[in-house]
């Protein structure tokens, strides 16, 4: 007979994980619910160890972070209507359209159903969550907030959605308008070039220097052009491993940050980033040491940034102000740490807080306007230019051939 595996929640609101013999998955249905149970999931272990290595099949998906906005809108709602946790995971789990999402909330569900805290089940899966959303569940949990947390989870991911989406679409015209430029340049130096060339040798012509230069140019890509295609891909792959190291990633960090325009708003988008995070962090009822601690493990990427809230988090721990201890880091302007200071003098920290990300969030909307306005003219008249510098090239000898015909 087969042996079922059932989660269930009685009249009083408590959640029981079990097992049961049954002919079938209709009889173990009918069994539980002639007893006063309300079914929050039941399969056989037959197909439990399915659903785990669905799991697995699943596991290496990608979850979007608007997939994240999504389930935590949704599950903000449905634990403030009054749904048990447990049961609105379940909900959610089954009707996920991410197939990779709700495999992992299938196996959330059931960590939680057995007993085990909220963000203790989101902890054991850091890919798709992340610290802060370990940790503000937490708060979450602890302060019996959990929906109003939720909530505050989705405004923080929907506003770092939005910022992505922004620098997307900010870059994404630019990106093709180049990509369609280099092809155009390539064709006519791989094409078109060699043609008038041998065009031109044929009349032996004394070429322009202009012509002589473009002539060798396309020669050289002709020549070595899968060479060089080998070549770019190789350093690719090389400037990913050593990036992948501590001092290779260090000194990209700082490379980034030293550039000229883009450097700047590089370290704004890191500077907001990290207030709005800190700021969800610390309405959420998370402590500010332990707020810091959570923002060093979320800028394992940026370990400028993430050293320096290493610094910052040993001086708060030794009894230094928040102000004085960012202050003391040398990476944070001075509007950011003075304004620190004003907070925690006045006991509105998170407001303060909130403000500077409002303030930079909007620096780095500005440049993005800029960016948009700018750049498309720019590389309109600059690979322009390129492509008329190699047409004039390839008309200056066909002027000198018009004149020979003439006399």
């Amino acid at each position: 007979m087969p042996r079922f595996i059932y989660t269930v929640q009685d009249s009083q609101g408590n959640v029981t994980t079990g097992a049961l013999d049954a002919e079938d998955e209709d009889n173990a249905v009918n069994s539980l619910q002639n007893k006063g149970f309300f079914i929050l999931s039941i399969q056989s272990e037959k197909s439990q160890s399915k659903g785990l290595a669905s799991l697995k099949k699943f596991s290496s998906g990608k979850v979007s972070g608007r997939d994240l906005v999504f389930f935590g809108e949704q599950l903000s709602t449905l634990v403030a209507g009054g749904v048990p946790l447990v049961r609105a995971l379940s909900l959610l789990s089954e009707h996920a359209e991410n197939k990779a999402l709700g495999a992992v909330l299938s196996q959330v569900t059931k960590d939680v159903s057995a007993g085990g805290a909220f963000h203790k089940a989101l902890e054991k899966h850091p890919k798709v969550f992340d610290e802060i959303w370990v940790s503000l569940v937490q708060a979450g949990e602890v302060s019996g907030q959990l929906p109003l947390v939720l909530r505050q989870i989705t405004n923080y991911c929907e506003m770092q959605e939005g910022t992505k989406s922004k620098i997307i679409t900010a870059v994404s015209y630019p990106a093709v308008l180049f990509t369609m430029s280099m092809g155009v340049l390539f064709y006519f130096v791989l094409y078109i070039v060699p043609v008038f060339a041998d065009i031109f040798k044929d009349f032996n012509l004394d070429l322009p220097a202009l012509t002589k230069l473009i002539i060798i140019f396309s020669k050289l890509i002709t020549k070595y052009f899968v060479a060089m295609i080998v070549a770019a891909i190789g350093g690719f792959f090389a400037f990913k491993s050593y990036i992948a190291t501590t001092t290779g990633r260090l000194a990209w960090n700082k490379f980034l940050f030293s550039m000229p325009l883009i450097g700047k708003f590089i370290q704004h988008i890191q500077i907001e980033r990290l207030l709005s995070t800190m700021g969800t962090l610390i309405k959420s009822g998370v402590s500010i040491l332990n707020a810091v601690s959570v923002l060093e493990g979320s800028f394992k990427k940026n370990l400028i940034v993430q050293n320096a809230l290493k610094k910052a988090k040993n001086d708060i721990s030794s009894g230094r102000s928040i102000a004085e201890s960012f202050k003391k880091t040398g990476i944070f302007p001075g509007i950011v740490t003075d304004m620190m200071w004003m907070g925690e003098e006045s006991g509105k920290l998170p407001d303060i807080i909130d403000v500077l990300s409002k303030f930079y969030q909007e620096q780095v909307d500005q440049f993005l306007r800029r960016f948009s306005s700018l750049i498309d003219p720019i590389l309109v008249v600059g690979i322009g230019g390129i492509i008329g510098v190699i047409v004039m090239s390839i008309f200056l000898p066909i002027f000198q051939l018009s004149q020979i015909g003439s006399k």
